[in-house]
């Protein structure tokens, strides 16, 4: 068995398709109706539609789950994050560690948490 895919809910498909292609360059690779595959194994589905299978209230900012992205430039996508058309929610603004790994966390417009990090 292995993972093939790391599905987040989102409300608009659009808005969230812009952000992940506009700040992380993630391609559509499969849009269906209320769910699309982007490249490097993200898939976005519609609220309505993860709703109604699981008949769950979703919890926006809940922390429990985090998508990790390494970036070598990290000061140019921290000034990319400051610049996007879209308010961003900060959990930290760009940081570094004690063992020298730089990071910066943030929400996606669905309260998806983020993390990208220098490569340790």
């Amino acid at each position: 068995m292995k993972l093939k895919n790391v599905l987040i809910v989102v409300e608009d498909i659009e808005k969230s398709k812009a952000f992940y292609k506009e700040l992380f360059g993630l391609d559509v690779i499969l849009d269906n109706d209320g769910n699309v595959i982007l490249t490097e194994g993200l898939v976005l589905q519609d609220a309505s539609i993860w709703k109604s299978l699981i008949d769950k209230d979703i919890v926006p900012q809940n922390n429990a789950t985090e998508l990790y992205f390494e970036e070598p430039d990290i000061e140019s996508f921290a000034r990319k994050l400051e610049n996007y058309k879209e308010p961003i929610t900060y959990v930290n603004h760009l940081m570094e560690h004690a063992w020298g790994q730089k990071v910066i966390r943030f929400y996606d417009p669905d309260g998806n948490l983020i993390e990208v990090g220098t490569s340790v």
